[in-house]
């Protein structure tokens, strides 16, 4: 194995390397309006239920949305969508409505009122089940309650954010299954 030199680094900018999964689209519904937002800081708190925690700025019109409704789904864009996800993520406090402007397809969810977007890979219905660290941190607690993902591929290309404008695109997959032990896949 190799040992790498080192060198200080800006703390401010240590999320390139430690970006938890795929940059997501997160689509809300409250009063008769809707939203969509790019969401990059969200990560899996558990498996049975499935839970997912977001970071979700409170500058972000979807913060208000997704608090008073107390639900929202997160839609898993492939990396045909990435103008989409750049242009969604640039448009701030915006009362345009972002399915139009970006060309994406509002779907009716099955348990919650938040569309899904028909051309994301999954979409995965939420219904927000903790608030206790909304105030201090902005971090949503999410129970997954039903999931849509497209049949194929099995791993779609997807894309991660490393900071700085810098994206990363998901690449070949290798399979290690056989030297896990089976409790641990």
């Amino acid at each position: 194995m190799r040992a790498y030199h080192k060198k200080d680094f800006p703390l401010s900018k240590i999320r390139r390397f430690i970006e938890p999964g795929p940059i997501v689209m997160v689509s809300s519904a409250h009063k008769g309006e809707r939203n969509i937002m790019t969401l990059g800081w969200h990560m899996m708190l558990g498996f049975e239920p499935a839970t997912i925690g977001c970071f979700i700025w409170d500058e972000n019109r979807s913060f208000s949305m997704i608090r008073a409704s107390k639900e929202c789904v997160i839609n898993v864009p492939t990396f045909d969508l990435v103008n989409a996800v750049i242009g969604v993520g640039n448009t701030h406090k915006s009362k345009r409505d972002k399915f139009e402007q970006f060309g994406l397809t509002p779907v009716d969810a099955s348990k919650v009122n938040a569309p899904l977007i028909a051309e994301c890979y999954a979409n995965f219905e939420c219904k927000l089940v903790d608030t206790s660290l909304i105030k201090r941190y902005s971090l949503f607690v999410f129970e997954v309650v039903k999931a849509h993902v497209a049949r194929s591929p099995r791993y779609p290309t997807t894309v991660h954010y490393r900071g700085d404008g810098v994206f990363m695109v998901s690449g070949r997959n290798l399979s290690y299954r056989r030297r896990f032990k089976r409790v641990n896949l």
